[in-house]
């Protein structure tokens, strides 16, 4: 006798199995109408003739007549339905020495189900498989209405004897395999609730039976926070730094799918978590169900059913479950520490391998005391990596001739996952240019690498749209040689910390902190602007309204937030009018002083670990502790522009497209007004309204006009030796 020819083959033969049962269920009923206890109305109702015809393919061993004894007919079904057990078993056992894939029989295995509670599914499965059953479950149950059955039938299908029913009557208990794993339901077809388990209907839950039908998808009730990923790389195809590499090989090697091991897997957005976990399963040649936190915790589907329906499509998949955005539960909420235990425990009891995904360092090596967990720590990619992520992903046919990848590797600290959309995003800038190719240049680029870095900065800081070139600022050679240092030391950051090893000489952060002093108006902002536009990187300028509190520690809590923030966004963090902010410790005399103090030295603890670029500019240079211009590396004077330089600004200030008369002496204006450049913008702005009012070409009326407000609005006097011969306009 050959095995089984597929898992269908076996489900058809435990149904057949079941069919004698009901055989015997028929001739007990018909026994008690021979002995006068039988209401033939009852039913309202099926027809004998019916139930035969209904019954009529089995052989002649299994068939029931009216005449026939109801004793000697349930004797001989008894003998045969052992020899269909027998022959069951010997197929059954043959099918799994040939490797065939039994469904029913992995359920069992995989549930830990008895043979009754399998018993119990492939009753209740009957009617998907054929109407007629409706019929008889019916007949069966003496109502025309009960087409499913209910557990008072089951028992009586599946046990032999009072006592046996029973002790039976557990498997469809709460706490039982059946209804923990949601393989069957129990449903009131009567009443709302009519209190009496023997009546409650047994129903396969639908994605029960779809499996044992053959038939894979994902319960459709998860299709709002979870999918199903059939793994395609296995480790050797996925960059990780070496040490993480060997360390889960040698555990993938160790251990086994289901030895119950999880998986705390930390690192930034993009880090490769999630990829990680997936290379994992490929080794062990399972898929991986993925389960988005966030998304699970505002569904319709409520908790307990969720976890539910993950664990057993997670078992029906043969797969591992990743439990996604894990930081997501880590909120200082009461409601939340709940869920958090919940999952935990969950996570702890199942026997599968899982895996935990967060953002966040806390691990939950407190709660899982009874499974193996292992953190894996995934950092966003060092440059040498990072370059090689950016090679991987960008087609050398696909880029223009500017393109630098090594600039690009060196500015943006973005992880495998963000390279990846951020080109993805530069090639739909180019496709969208019109030009019918998606030739890649540096400005698509690092637009992408922009729009992948953090953005929550905004919400605690003001971005600032470069507007500013090198040909628009003006200041002494010396200033505008140290501004270009500053750029060179962000591009060239990775030669010397990296390939030349500073890094090792340097305990704290390696990011760059410079310090901007001089008078208002003298171009500080703008040469943020410039660094930034220069760099393509993003400006945030810090408003200081919103960090500096008078409660005790707040200050604190809104710099960290901002350090934070900044650490995954590749931006600039510009503090103006930073003495504020910075200012000189003071001697303790109080408390308040005491506070204060240790603001600023949080701060300066933060900037020293910050691995961007922090710049502080401020008025009056004399105003900032000490200790924040010792741990400066550039420290940039502005000085108050002197005549030649002033004459650079008058030059550069008006566009292009100004109507600017050629009688304007901009000498004279240069020579006459000793102020900053700030001041000059301000000025030339308000001679273009005056001039554009009048509809006439901007004019030395125009300009001597609007210096006179520019002087009233910073309390200088309007003097005769300062407006020489146009004096007479001011006066006017």
């Amino acid at each position: 006798m050959s095995g089984f020819d597929g898992s269908l083959d076996h489900l058809l033969a435990e149904a057949r199995r079941i069919d004698l049962m009901l055989r015997r269920e028929v001739i007990a009923l018909r026994g008690q109408r021979s002995q006068g206890s039988w209401d033939e109305f009852r039913g309202l109702y099926i027809s004998e003739e019916e139930i035969d015809s209904l019954l009529s393919s089995e052989p002649d061993e299994g068939r029931t007549s009216k005449s026939a004894s109801s004793d000697a007919a349930a004797l001989r079904l008894d003998e045969y339905l052992r020899t269909v057990e027998e022959t069951i078993r010997e197929q059954r056992d043959r099918a799994r020495e040939s490797g065939a894939e039994l469904r029913l029989e992995y359920l069992r295995q995989a549930f830990g189900l008895t043979a009754a509670e399998v018993d119990t599914i492939v009753v209740a499965l009957l009617p998907d498989l054929d109407l007629k059953y409706q019929r008889l479950f019916a007949y069966l149950q003496d109502d025309v209405t009960r087409k499913e059955p209910t557990v008072d039938l089951v028992l009586r299908l599946i046990a032999r004897s009072a006592e046996e029913r029973l002790a039976l009557r557990a498997i469809f208990l709460p706490q039982g395999q059946l209804l923990t794993h949601r393989l069957v339901s129990l449903v009131d077809a009567r009443s709302a609730d009519s209190g009496c388990l023997l009546e409650k209907a047994v129903r396969v839950e639908e994605r029960v039976v779809d499996y044992l039908l053959g038939w894979d998808e994902v319960d459709v009730r998860l299709a709002a926070f979870a999918s199903l990923r059939q793994p395609q790389v296995g480790l050797s195809d996925v960059l990780l730094p070496p040490d993480i590499r060997e360390r889960i090989q040698r555990m993938v090697q160790e251990k086994s799918p289901t030895s119950g091991v999880a998986f705390f897997l930390q690192g930034p957005r993009g880090a490769g978590k999630r990829m990680t976990a997936e290379a994992v399963c490929h080794e062990f040649g399972m898929p991986l169900l993925i389960v988005d936190i966030p998304r699970m915790l505002a569904g319709e589907v409520p908790i307990e059913v969720a976890l539910q329906v993950i664990g057993r499509e997670a078992l029906l998949q043969k797969g591992a479950v990743y439990w996604d955005s894990y930081e997501a539960l880590l909120e200082e909420d009461r409601n939340l520490e709940a869920l958090r235990a919940r999952i935990l425990e969950w996570t702890e009891r199942w026997p599968g391998l899982v895996f935990l995904g967060s953002r966040v360092t806390r691990e939950p090596q407190s709660v899982l005391d009874g499974k193996p967990l292992v953190k894996i720590d995934l950092p966003t990619p060092g440059f040498g990596a990072r370059r090689q992520l950016w090679g991987a992903h960008l087609d050398s046919g696909l880029c223009g001739a500017g393109v630098d990848l090594e600039a690009l590797a060196s500015k943006f600290r973005l992880t495998g996952g963000q390279i990846r959309n951020a080109v993805a995003n530069a090639r739909n800038m180019a496709l969208a240019r019109g030009n019918g190719q998606a030739h890649i240049d540096m400005e698509d680029l690092q637009s992408a690498c922009r729009a992948q870095s953090n953005q929550k900065l905004s919400t605690v800081a003001r971005k600032i749209r470069p507007k500013f070139t090198w040909e628009d600022i003006v200041l002494p050679n010396d200033q505008m040689a140290q501004l270009r240092e500053i750029t060179n030391h962000v591009r060239y950051k990775e030669v010397v910390y990296g390939e030349w090893s500073f890094e090792k000489k340097l305990s704290l952060g390696l990011g760059l902190n410079v310090l901007f002093a001089g008078p208002s108006g003298t171009g500080k902002t703008m040469a943020a602007e410039i660094i930034s536009g220069e760099l393509g990187l993003d400006l945030y300028r810090i408003d200081l309204s919103t960090v500096v509190s008078k409660y005790i520690g707040e200050t604190e809590k809104n710099l960290d937030k901002i350090f934070r923030e900044a650490q995954d966004s590749n931006a600039i963090l510009f503090f103006d009018e930073a003495d504020a902010l910075f200012g000189k410790r003071s001697e303790v005399r109080d408390s308040h002083d005491r506070y204060a103090n240790i603001e600023i030295a949080y701060l300066l603890q933060k900037m020293e670990e910050y691995d961007g670029i922090v710049i502080l500019a401020t008025n009056l240079r004399k105003n900032l502790d000490e200790a924040f211009a010792r741990r400066m590396h550039f420290s940039i004077e502005f000085p108050s522009p002197e005549e030649e330089d002033r004459y650079r600004i008058w030059q550069r200030v008006f566009p292009k497209e100004a109507p600017v008369s050629e009688g304007v002496d901009l000498k004279f204006m240069a020579s006459q007004f000793k102020i900053t450049g700030g001041n000059i913008k301000n000025i030339a702005l308000g001679a273009a309204f005056l001039a554009a009012s009048d509809g006439r070409t901007i004019n030395m009326e125009h300009l001597i006009k609007a210096t006179k407000r520019e002087y009233q609005k910073i309390g200088r006097l309007c003097t005769e030796t300062d407006f020489g011969p146009y004096f007479d306009l001011v006066k006017s």
